[in-house]
């Protein structure tokens, strides 16, 4: 019997930040892969990383910001890839950043915007990111998310 593998090798990074008009998220427009398409941060974990560091890590990266806050958002985002016949599982985080931060992005992106949570539900292409979007959204903007969710490992690794 044929057996479809689970993966999870990279993190998903939802960036936000807390403006006058409300909270805001941050999305990228792909220059490689899914060419064209709004995303929020994402990528690869690296060999002895832990998945909270590839999170940093990745944000930095890809946007040169740094977070002020990071929690795990208790979601997974969850998709089949096809051309690797597998579902891919991938750890979403919440990145806090403050609001006066300039966003520099690498080349593997074209453009970003800030844009509300109804936009950014507007802009992305898949029903799992809508999905994560409103997950996040519910729980960490509507509500105060439990202290238990923050990475206290953060602080001493900065």
């Amino acid at each position: 019997m044929g057996e479809i593998p689970i993966r999870c090798f990279a993190v998903s990074v939802v960036v936000i930040r807390k403006r006058t008009a409300g909270y805001e998220v941050l999305l990228l427009r792909r220059n490689h892969t899914l060419i064209g398409e709004w995303c929020q941060v994402a990528g690869g974990i690296e060999d002895g990383e832990k998945a909270w560091e590839t999170a940093l890590r990745e944000v930095r990266e890809e946007t040169g910001l740094n977070c002020d806050f990071l929690y795990s958002a208790d979601i997974c985002e969850q998709f089949y890839e096809a051309d690797r016949n597998a579902i891919s599982m991938l750890p979403v985080f919440v990145g806090v950043v403050d609001a006066e931060q300039t966003v520099f992005i690498n080349d593997e992106h074209s453009e970003f915007q800030w844009v509300s949570f109804a936009e950014a539900m507007e802009m992305v292409p898949f029903a799992g990111q809508r999905h994560v979007l409103k997950h996040v959204e519910a729980e960490f903007v509507n509500r105060k998310p439990t202290g238990h969710l923050l990475i206290h490992e953060m602080s001493r690794k900065i």
